[in-house]
């Protein structure tokens, strides 16, 4: 695979950063604040890689928009009550950053985060300055949707083919289908290896630092 891609994007959650329990969490208490039935914890974990909004939707089709929007705030306030640090991200995944940048790889993240909670994380983790673009739900389509994935190729002047689209979710794979580009999955985040196969990636990786072994391969 070496020398086949010109730019990486990574999803975040579940992807580069381990924060799969704590979004499970999050969402589950927000139902509780709001009175609604707390999902079971697969069902909050399938939602994950949605923007926020079409996440609760899914959650909670029962409900109206103004009680979708009261468990989008009580979400929000909560998952931004921790905070988190480089030490959150997965195992080898900053000098894995790193290393690829280095290397002369363009690097993204394309993510069902909003743009505040994204920001926050990228100064926390100290990540920020290693990406040339990052792409958030609430600042075009969210996934599966191919917008996003468009829209960094456009940024970067790059190719669907010289492109690689890493997550670890069906949502991030569905989302590279659509966008006619190569994945890469992680079983360390939202889904299992199995489920994640049915969308055709490349190959599914146990962590996502063992993509340095398939680049330089």
């Amino acid at each position: 695979m070496k020398n086949r891609f010109d730019l990486i994007i990574f999803d975040w959650d579940g992807t580069l950063i381990n924060s799969i329990d704590w979004i499970v969490s999050c969402l589950q208490k927000s139902a509780e604040r709001c009175n609604c039935m707390v999902p079971e914890h697969q069902a909050a974990r399938d939602v994950i890689g949605l923007s926020i909004k079409k996440a609760m939707q899914a959650l909670f089709p029962g409900t109206d928009d103004d009680m979708h929007d009261h468990l989008v705030a009580c979400y929000s306030r909560e998952y931004l009550s921790r905070q988190i640090c480089r030490d959150d991200l997965f195992s080898g995944v900053y000098d894995m950053l790193v290393q690829l940048k280095q290397t002369g790889y363009q690097l993204a993240v394309a993510t069902g985060k909003n743009r505040t909670g994204l920001q926050k994380a990228l100064q926390s983790t100290g990540t920020e300055e290693l990406f040339c673009i990052t792409r958030c739900a609430d600042e075009t389509a969210s996934k599966p949707d191919p917008k996003m994935l468009q829209e960094i190729m456009q940024h970067t002047h790059t190719a669907n083919e010289r492109t690689l689209m890493v997550g670890d979710s069906i949502h991030d794979l569905q989302m590279a289908l659509n966008a006619q580009v190569s994945a890469i999955a992680v079983s360390c985040g939202a889904h299992s290896e199995q489920l994640l196969h049915q969308y055709n990636p490349l190959v599914c990786l146990p962590q996502t630092a063992d993509l340095m072994k398939i680049i330089q391969g």
